[in-house]
């Protein structure tokens, strides 16, 4: 024993000092800074999003790191949770070692104290009662009573001690503030993702990591008993569900429900600007013991059932039915097409690739911005995606005056190649007005972080796009490039120089091929020269051909050239419509104008065909947040409790007061009264309450 009492002396000596260091202030105060930065963290950076958007903000190697570390799920990670973990045993260890001397204190009032010793705090003074110390006693007792003092007497061998105190809430202020933290702390951790990480691993269930939510399995199931959760649960209109999805840091988990919830319909409205104003969901629940209970639950307004709490979280497509209307690029003729908000189908490329067509939403209410900017308009500026900025950015941040305009429904859509790789499109229904001409939009973007860059499609007079779409096929058809190059020949070539007509013939084809990006690249050209059509196309040849002297001169020629033979190529679809052939007037002009810059862009849209919506029959789903939070009451408790311990500790003194009462010596039927005022916080207010203290309890100060 002797040998071993060294190491167990040692061993109780370091967990002296852990414990000791556990209830420290100091350890409580790092704990709750570095939970601070924590939550900042997680406010700063959103969290349980697609790990593409964190690669495409943050760059492949930080976005692995920051998810390494949980940062994504900041709330759920395993140090968060242990953080608080340690500051509840810190802050009750805390508790636990200074409640005894609180509640000590509360009791005591100091009536000890020597009457040497009261002369040494700043407040204090000496007076006269004219009145014998039995009687001085008995009013200075009932005057502290009817202010609020707590008292009590020690007789002593010539006099009396009274010791008196107010404001002892301020300790209790302490308690409750600290019992406040444990309080939520524990709360958190009940309603986080703790109790459900606990009851997967005792019931052997797994995460889910796939794509495809229709493989999961029972494994990957928590069934109605488990006792704290927080979960989503997405129901169409006219479906029911009882399977939430409960969102885990590497994946999903199928939260099973105890009754069934069926969306009867859902209720939107809007603001002008196209904000969602009010949107709830008339349900109806049914049990498993056949009963039903309908109810509405609205924003802030939820509704609670079997201990389960069902709130209005958001509103997504619930597999809206689109008829759609398939028209290619190239020379094949339109074909319609079914497709639904959440499914996904085939569409063959002109060389015989195969794409996956993933319909992934419906926006009947698009709300934008078409107030005039502020300064003049740079009309020499052809910046595609700058000025349709101006027009449809939000309405929030757009410089100048807002003019707010539903421009109609809007629907999107994926394309997914052979690799994997997807672009995401948005296209509208409708014309939209912009600079004076009526467009159609077709949006186009990469990655999710992008913005949609949109192709402007000029509409004719019944707003359809069919002109423009023959006009694209023609170009891209060698045969009608050829007839339109002979017609602008034709009625190019001067009458007294009819030589010229089979050069101006070439030329109009040279540079409707150029326009087209059917010229072949040359087999010394660079690869950074190919040709991949529209305005880019011609002035690449002009770079590569003509000495920089002459291209302004030849630019000039070819502009002109093109947009003669653009015309008649026009003219040539239109007939092929068999509709009646345009005749030059300022809205023809305004429609080449557009179509031009247009077909040029189009020669750079990243798709076989253009998806135009023709119909729709909208389908809403809401996605309810169903919670199971024994916590919560904790955490209100908490809450409340914080509340009633900050304004204690910040509003309520602890005061005490001590008065020596003793019989004057050489003064008959007088009482010399020595008093002393002391306060937990010297404030400004403290002199002028021991001022008015002496003024009441001494008639006669020394």
């Amino acid at each position: 024993m002797s040998e071993k009492s060294p190491a167990l002396n040692s061993a109780r000596a370091a967990l002296d000092d852990a414990m000791e260091l556990l209830a420290s202030m100091r350890f409580a105060i790092a704990l709750l800074t570095v939970i601070c930065i924590a939550s900042v963290i997680g406010t700063v950076v959103q969290q349980a999003q697609p790990m593409t958007n964190y690669v495409n903000q943050f760059g492949p190697f930080w976005a692995e790191l920051f998810g390494k570390v949980g940062l994504y799920t900041v709330y759920g990670a395993w140090w968060f949770l242990l953080m608080l973990g340690f500051l509840v045993v810190s802050t009750s260890l805390c508790i636990a070692r200074h409640t005894p001397k609180i509640l000590r204190d509360l009791k005591s009032f100091k009536e000890s104290m020597r009457e040497q010793a009261i002369q040494s705090f700043r407040h204090k003074s000496l007076g006269y009662l004219h009145m014998n110390p039995e009687a001085a006693l008995g009013q200075v007792s009932a005057w502290l009573s009817a202010e609020g003092w707590k008292a009590r007497a020690q007789v002593r061998n010539g006099g009396v001690m009274i010791g008196a105190r107010k404001g002892a809430g301020h300790k209790i202020g302490y308690l409750a503030a600290h019992s406040a933290i444990v309080l939520i702390c524990l709360g958190g951790l009940f309603d986080g993702d703790l109790v459900s990480r606990l009851v997967m691993w005792a019931q052997g269930k797994q995460i889910y990591q796939g794509a495809d939510l229709n493989e999961m399995t029972d494994v990957n199931r928590i069934g109605p008993s488990n006792p704290s959760f927080r979960a989503n649960l997405f129901v169409p209109e006219g479906s029911r569900s009882a399977s939430a999805l409960l969102t885990m840091p590497t994946g999903v988990v199928v939260q099973q429900l105890p009754f069934e919830v069926e969306l009867k319909k859902f209720n939107v409205e809007y603001y002008s600007t196209g904000m969602p104003k009010l949107f709830a969901s008339d349900i109806v629940i049914h049990d498993r013991d056949g009963t039903s209970t309908t109810a509405t639950v609205k924003v802030n307004e939820p509704f609670t059932y079997q201990g389960l709490t069902l709130y209005q979280s958001s509103f997504e497509d619930g597999g809206s039915k689109l008829k759609l209307k398939l028209r290619p690029l190239q020379g094949a003729q339109d074909s319609d097409l079914d497709g639904r908000v959440g499914a996904t189908t085939s569409l063959k490329g002109d060389g015989g690739e195969i794409y996956g067509l993933e319909f992934s939403g419906l926006r009947v209410i698009n709300v934008e911005n078409f107030g005039k900017p502020e300064g003049a308009t740079d009309v020499r500026k052809v910046d595609l995606v700058g000025r349709l900025e101006q027009h449809l950015g939000s309405g929030a941040k757009g410089p100048g005056d807002k003019s707010l305009r539903n421009v109609g429904p809007s629907f999107s859509y994926k394309l997914r190649d052979a690799s994997g790789q997807a672009r995401e499109y948005n296209n509208y229904m409708l014309p939209v007005e912009l600079d004076g001409r009526r467009v159609i939009l077709l949006g186009v973007r990469d990655t999710p972080a992008d913005s949609f860059r949109y192709l402007r499609v000029p509409v004719d007079d019944k707003d359809s796009i069919d002109g423009w779409l023959a006009m694209r096929r023609a170009l891209a058809d060698p045969a009608q490039r050829l007839r339109a190059a002979k017609h602008y020949a034709q009625g190019a070539t001067p009458s007294d120089r009819p030589q010229m007509q089979a050069q101006l013939e070439a030329t109009a084809l040279r540079t409707l091929t150029l326009f087209a990006g059917a010229e072949g690249l040359k087999a010394d050209a660079p690869a950074k020269d190919a040709a991949v059509g529209g305005l880019p196309a011609l002035s690449q040849f002009i770079e590569r051909e003509v000495p920089e002297a002459e291209r302004a001169r030849v630019s000039e020629v070819l502009l002109r050239i093109l947009n003669g033979s653009l015309f008649e190529l026009h003219k040539l679809a239109q007939e092929q419509l068999g509709r009646p052939a345009p005749a030059p007037s300022e809205q023809t002009q305004a429609f080449m104008t557009q179509a031009v810059l247009s077909l040029s862009d189009s020669m750079f849209y990243p798709a076989p065909a253009l998806l135009q919506l023709d119909d729709f029959q909208q389908v809403q789903a809401s996605v309810f947040q169903v919670t199971r939070a024994p916590g919560r009451m904790l955490v209100y408790l908490g809450a409340v409790l914080l509340i009633v311990g900050v304004f204690a500790m910040l509003y309520i003194k602890d005061r005490r007061l001590w008065l020596w009462l003793e019989a004057a010596p050489g003064r008959t039927e007088q009482t010399r009264v020595r008093m002393a005022l002391s306060s937990n916080r010297e404030t400004p207010d403290l002199p002028a309450e021991f001022d008015a203290l002496k003024q009441r309890l001494l008639h006669e100060e020394a």
